[in-house]
């Protein structure tokens, strides 16, 4: 193992302070965390407000992915985005009010979860999660990779230009995404703060 990799295996996300006896059981314990993350992205993703002026819907998604990230770590919560992904493509009903497959105005924002995930969890392991203004960062970058994939998917799907998908896909959910990254700036380092005193 490399310097690098061996350096991030040591700083944990909070996941990792979950303990596991043997090599078996952190096993088990992952595909829990996983399958969690996996139903918590899709619990927060029933809870949606349609808007008449958007084919996207305004959604707890895009909380629970920054959250699953950074707490499972980009190992554990990219496989949850990604499961989440794969069986609604298959055809579970997981997505927004019971949809699935991929013929939709925001299935590009699902694709942006699993960048999300991975991209929040990497920042987690070089300790991003541990204070509100690198929290900030986290989350706002993390939000902005789902922009990345959702907003050309919306911008192709609808036939409009990529100044139309930013006023559809990103402008009615400012204020939204503002909440959502305040309220990660606040839960994640107070988290930490309080497993620092327990260990003390």
């Amino acid at each position: 193992m490399s310097a690098p990799a061996a350096h991030l295996d040591r700083v944990p996300v909070l996941a990792d302070l979950i303990r596991a006896g043997s090599p078996h059981s952190a096993r088990i314990r992952d595909v829990i965390l996983t399958l969690a993350g996996t139903a918590f992205i899709t619990v927060a993703g029933f809870i949606v407000i349609p808007l008449p002026f958007t084919p996207v819907p305004l959604s707890l998604a895009t909380f629970a992915v920054l959250l699953t990230g950074a707490a499972l770590g980009p190992l554990r919560g990219g496989l949850s985005a990604g499961a989440y992904l794969a069986l609604g493509l298959v055809g579970v009903p997981l997505f927004a009010n019971g949809s699935s497959g991929w013929a939709f105005s925001s299935f590009g924002y699902i694709l942006g979860y699993v960048a999300a995930t991975l991209l929040v969890g990497i920042l987690a392991r070089h300790r991003s999660d541990r204070t509100v203004w690198s929290t900030l960062g986290l989350a706002t970058l993390g939000t902005l990779a789902i922009y990345a994939f959702g907003v050309p998917w919306l911008a192709a799907f609808l036939g409009v230009d990529l100044a139309t998908a930013l006023m559809l896909g990103v402008v009615p959910f400012l204020i939204g995404d503002a909440i959502k990254i305040a309220g990660m700036s606040a839960l994640l380092p107070a988290t930490w703060r309080i497993v620092d005193r327990t260990r003390r």
